[in-house]
């Protein structure tokens, strides 16, 4: 695949965490606005504590439903408002439930009014704040979104709005059209291929976020081919009008300003958890290196001492959707490994596009315990704080693995890569056959959850302690 200017991600892994903060400030606020009508009738107790203590999931859980923990792109600001009105509305409804529920007789009626109103200002201006911050990012080439866009006649005012508004955040890389308006309107500024071209070899060359299908016509046996290929990769697919006889088990309605769209996604959708997921992982990261700082300048020291070479090995890598980035680990090779590797191909020891040897000559003495421990592991923490890594998540490829990857192997690059992955803790990972990997990481990305996260981290904590990696 090509490469392209690595985005900057809006750092959307915060907002849920703010909300809940706004939130927090809106409900002590609301208590003191109250109480300087009447001290005594106001009075802080732990029924006040009580309900705090119901709102905060509460508020979590409504925030995730109605979507209201992400930065939209084309939302209209009366839109926004509306499903903050919404949200406002049940949770108003909640407090007085959970009153009666609980018996909290002495929390006021005036408290819930009050910090309604003030809880529904305050998270709507917070929003519209970063909203427009993330406007001016998306302007100004950050945080963008490559799309394919499938046109006719009745598409220009559509593709007119996505170049208009940059805000939004989406580069058009080109348009699939037989129609000659279109042509000779974008032609000079927007690669223009005609409807027959094998939109398959368009994906599997260029890094491709989204395809849109803008047409008023719609052929129903081209769209479910081009809705599983999207999905065979990992690609977001958007309709412009409703479909029929296809699944609808993994869409939602998304809108670019007014115009409504079917969205189906393949990759994993609970946006509160992806969102703490990314939060966490950051921080994690950031107290792992500064609390095992010794110890990585430790294993500098012995790599320098005991081998000739560069300390850090730096390799180019495929990451999220084929965009490609340097990996950071500790040398555990001989300076010239690559060169030596031509000459051990004939020893490799796996089935697929991978290299791999149990006992590889070129590993170093030090080397040789790095791995076995995962220590070498550890300044890919660098790749987490940079946004081209999670902690958790399928291993980056080489390029010239992914150039060998068969069609459903790129399934597996439609998440952000990991550090360590469900194959990294398994017993003779190296035994693994090639297509059982790829299926336990597709596995992985469909059976997604923080809880499977928290047990695959603490598996490699085990398997670093253990010493039973390769």
């Amino acid at each position: 695949m090509t490469k392209t200017k690595k985005r900057k991600k809006d750092r959307s892994t915060l907002f849920a965490i703010f909300d809940i903060i706004v939130t927090v400030f809106s409900y002590f606020l609301a208590y003191l606005i109250t109480n300087l009508f009447n001290k005594e009738y106001f009075v802080f107790s732990e029924e006040y504590v009580i309900m705090l203590l119901l709102i905060i999931p509460t508020w979590a859980i409504l925030l995730q439903t109605f979507n209201l923990a992400l930065i939209p792109r084309t939302r209209s600001y009366t839109s926004i408002f509306v499903n903050f009105m919404n949200f406002s509305a049940i949770g108003f409804a909640l407090m007085f439930l959970y009153k009666h529920i609980f018996g909290l007789r002495l929390f006021s009626h005036y408290v819930i009014i009050s910090f309604s109103i003030i809880n529904l200002i305050s998270l709507y201006a917070f929003r519209i704040f970063t909203y427009k911050v993330f406007k001016y990012f998306r302007a100004n080439g950050h945080n963008i979104s490559n799309i394919i866009i499938y046109a006719d006649t009745t598409s220009k005012s559509f593709i007119d709005s996505i170049i208009e508004h940059k805000e939004w955040g989406f580069r058009i890389l080109m348009i699939i059209s037989d129609s000659l308006a279109i042509r000779q309107e974008y032609g000079e500024t927007i690669r223009i291929y005609p409807d027959k071209i094998n939109i398959k070899n368009l994906l599997d060359i260029d890094i491709i976020d989204e395809v849109i299908y803008s047409c008023a016509k719609i052929d129903e046996e081209k769209m479910h081919s081009l809705i599983e290929m999207c999905e065979e990769i990992g690609v977001t697919f958007r309709l412009r009008s409703h479909i029929t006889g296809h699944s609808m088990v993994k869409t939602k309605l998304t809108h670019f300003n007014e115009t409504p769209f079917i969205t189906f996604k393949n990759t994993p959708k609970n946006n509160l958890a992806l969102t703490w997921k990314s939060f966490t992982e950051f921080w994690i990261s950031f107290l792992i290196v500064f609390l095992l700082s010794p110890l990585m300048l430790l294993i500098s020291l012995l790599i320098k001492i005991t081998s000739k070479g560069p300390i850090i090995f730096r390799q180019e890598r495929v990451g999220l959707r084929g965009r490609k980035f340097y990996i950071y680990k500790f040398r555990t090779m001989v300076a010239n490994a690559e060169d030596l590797k031509e000459k051990l191909m004939a020893q490799n020891e796996s089935d697929g596009p991978t290299f791999k040897i149990k006992k590889d000559p070129r590993i170093t003495f030090i080397g040789s315990v790095l791995r076995k421990t995962g220590l070498d592991e550890l300044p890919q923490l660098f790749n987490v704080l940079k946004g081209e890594m999670s902690l958790i998540g399928p291993r980056p490829p080489l390029p010239k693995e992914v150039a060998k990857y068969e069609r459903w192997h790129l399934r597996r690059l439609s998440v952000k890569p990991g550090i360590t992955c469900t194959w990294q803790i398994i017993p003779n990972r190296n035994e693994v056959r090639f297509d059982n990997w790829m299926k336990l990481d597709i596995q992985y990305i469909d059976g997604w959850s923080i809880k499977k996260d928290l047990e695959l981290f603490f598996r490699t904590i085990k398997t670093v302690f253990h010493g039973t990696g390769s």
